[in-house]
Formats: C-alpha cells, sequence, structure tokens
C-alpha cells in the first residue's frame, strides 16, 4: 500500500527519517546507492557525494532516494527526482513522493 505525500507536505513527512539511501544509475546501467543523511532547505534535500555517485549523476540526472523508516513495520519513504552535482554536494530537487507499506511476512 502507498500513500502519495505532496511536495507542500515533504518537510514534515521528512522529520521523522534521519538519512536515506541515494540511489544513482552506473554506466552499466546497475545501481549504486548511499547512505546520506537528511539535510532538506527551500524543497531541495543536499548530500555530500564521492566521485561515483557525481560521475551517474553527470551522465543520468534522474534518482531515487528512499528513507527507510527507524521503526520496523513503519512506512518508508520514497523520493524520485532530479539531481545536480553543486557547491555543497548533490541537490536532489523531488518530483514525486510516497509513503510506501513494508511488504513483511504475517
Amino acid at each position: 500500500m502507498s500513500i502519495p505525500v505532496t511536495l507542500a507536505e515533504l518537510e514534515a513527512a521528512l522529520a521523522p527519517y534521519p538519512w536515506g539511501y541515494l540511489v544513482t544509475v552506473r554506466d552499466n546501467l546497475r545501481a549504486h546507492s548511499l547512505a546520506v543523511p537528511t539535510d532538506f532547505r527551500d524543497g531541495q534535500l543536499y548530500a555530500t557525494a564521492g566521485r561515483s555517485t557525481r560521475a551517474n549523476l553527470a551522465a543520468r540526472s534522474e534518482i531515487t532516494m528512499v528513507f527507510p523508516h527507524p521503526q520496523q513495520g513503519e512506512y518508508s519513504l520514497i523520493l524520485d527526482g532530479t539531481a545536480a552535482v553543486g557547491e555543497e554536494g548533490v541537490v536532489f530537487t523531488p518530483t514525486t513522493a510516497v509513503l510506501h507499506r513494508p511488504a513483511l511476512g504475517s
């Protein structure tokens, strides 16, 4: 089950998530994930990133961020959008957001 999150609600929705995975795509089309702290300002997320992540963004700017909830069984927050390498590192502009329920066995 998924619950859409509007961009206006995003700052409040991010509050319980201290960090997330920034997911880019390598040249061989495999995913590259980087755990980063949450730093949301003025509708954008900021993160530091290494050489591989920056190279992936230069080639393919569309990314996903996944924020697992710190408490088991709670909804994860998934964001899609575009990112670029800026002066402060990666600058991610979300375009869609959804809270997604974990598919855990009963």
